[in-house]
């Protein structure tokens, strides 16, 4: 579940960005990187699970902006009874 880590202090802008390159990781298929070359290494990760990063994406993308990605959609119910006259 989403907690809400890109609502603050991150544009819509910034926000697509992030989700562009975590989709572009899980196409690619690049979510772990490592190089070794002459006795050297380096790895790179994503910084949080791809999985994680679109819905903390989707879940900002609604907050702040939600005319055009949807706010969340609540829904009431209401019911009653009425009695008849015996």
């Amino acid at each position: 579940m989403a907690q809400g880590l890109f609502t603050i202090g991150f544009t819509v802008a910034e926000i697509l960005q992030i989700q562009t390159k975590a989709k572009q990781m899980l196409l690619e298929g690049k979510t772990l990187m490592t190089w070794s070359e002459s006795g050297s290494s380096a790895g790179k990760q994503f910084a949080m699970p791809v999985k994680e990063t679109l819905d903390e994406c989707a879940f900002a993308l609604r907050k702040l902006a939600p005319e055009t990605y949807g706010g969340r959609r609540r829904t009431i119910g209401r019911s009653s009874i009425s009695h008849l006259p015996l």
